[in-house]
């Protein structure tokens, strides 16, 4: 029997993977994806639900299905402002898990970051600890958390300054240093978290950069 998939943040970097391995995928018989603007990729299997994420309890009919796959983010220049990015990084993927947790989906997949912590000083990776915490608490069946580095790959909008960093950190791992932080190609994330949601399992569990790249 076939998987569903509800997703959200499939205009992201590792959502736009994502989505396409989940409709290409045997496992997967149908995929609601709902983004804040319309998907250009399109397959028989893949439902776009095109809405403003303020409008999300509207959309409680459908998340239901087997999985979750929450890789929705942005970044505060691109928000504007932390409060912004917190609404985004955090707000509204805590509300759609609580409406999929409502609607009977079993699993969740969580992207978040290395280093998330829910007291850490950088208001980033708190915010990511945050969701963490909030997500544990709301009872899944099992819950599936991936804390990958920086993120390579061709983003529909530019980011300099991560393009910069992924740089310098590999001339560093290069040199043995902050392998916890080597980059990782966001198409290497999404098969990750493909092949986790075709595995079986119970429970939590937390996938930190080095089993990532066993994918």
């Amino acid at each position: 029997m076939t998987k569903t998939a509800v997703l959200i943040g499939a205009t992201g970097l590792v959502g736009g993977h994502l989505c396409r391995l989940l409709c290409e995928s045997e496992q997967f018989g149908a995929v609601t994806a709902i983004s804040r603007r319309p998907l250009q990729y399109q397959h028989p299997v893949l439902s776009n639900i095109v809405e403003d994420f303020e409008k999300l309890d509207q959309l409680a009919e459908h998340f239901h299905g087997d999985c979750l796959f929450s890789a929705l983010g942005t970044t505060r220049k691109q928000a504007g402002s932390v409060a912004a990015q917190r609404r985004v990084d955090f707000e509204y993927q805590l509300r759609a898990a609580q409406l999929a947790r409502a609607g009977g989906v079993g699993h969740l997949l969580l992207l978040s970051s290395a280093g998330a912590k829910a007291h850490s000083p950088s208001a980033y990776l708190s915010m990511k600890g945050e969701l963490e915490q909030a997500c544990r608490a709301l009872g899944f069946a099992r819950l599936s958390i991936f804390q990958p580095s920086v993120l390579t790959g061709e983003r529909a909008q530019a980011r300099p300054g991560e393009a910069v960093g992924a740089r310098l950190l590999q001339g560093l791992n290069g040199l043995g240093l902050l392998q916890g932080y080597r980059p990782i190609a966001a198409e290497q994330v999404a098969k990750a978290m493909l092949a986790v949601a075709l595995q079986p399992g119970q429970g939590e569990r937390l996938y930190r950069l080095a089993q990532l790249f066993e994918y």
